[in-house]
């Protein structure tokens, strides 16, 4: 649906989420949580300190920037359409990008500041930009054993009922 005419003049990416708010719309993941921080703090998706907030911005970019750009169906789509490749080298592309970004995040949760959470004992923003990389790159079969805290930090978000609702498989398709 969100290809439709009625949701391009609404969002003109075509994409979701999208957020309309006074007239205005925000279309882009880490804006809406932005904005909901500013305007609805409780629960923070950020810590209150500079540093942590810098750095769960830092988590979250890796996901939202270096992981997703490259993972996201229309490049997949255009690869296989556009570029004619088999649904093997898609997947291995895939594949490929999801390893080298999962181990940088790897990386960074070794560092001080993680705790249940990608950064402390809170969920927060960076495991919002998480979750949903990991069901995608579950859906793609990827190998996710040499992640162990980023995985640990996704069942840990998992067992959240937030959490819990908002994962693929209880997601009502439109017809």
């Amino acid at each position: 649906e969100h290809r439709k005419p009625g949701y391009v003049a609404v969002n003109p990416q075509g994409l979701v989420p999208a957020l309309a708010v006074d007239g205005q719309v925000l279309a882009q993941s880490l804006a809406i949580m932005e904005y909901l921080e500013e305007t609805q703090p409780l629960p923070p998706l950020l810590p209150k300190d500079a540093l942590g907030r810098a750095r769960v911005r830092n988590l979250a970019l890796i996901v939202a920037c270096e992981i997703h750009p490259l993972n996201n169906p229309r490049v997949l789509k255009y690869l296989k359409g556009a570029l004619d490749h088999s649904d093997e080298e898609v997947n291995a592309w895939y594949r490929h990008w999801i390893a080298d970004g999962l181990a940088t995040l790897e990386a960074e949760l070794q560092r001080p500041g993680t705790g249940r959470y990608s950064h402390g004992d809170a969920p927060g923003m960076a495991d919002c930009c998480l979750v949903p990389q990991i069901f995608n790159a579950k859906r793609y079969q990827c190998e996710l054993a040499p992640y162990p805290t980023v995985m640990r930090v996704f069942e840990t978000c998992m067992q959240l009922d937030a959490f819990d609702r908002a994962q693929p498989t209880r997601q009502s398709v439109a017809e």
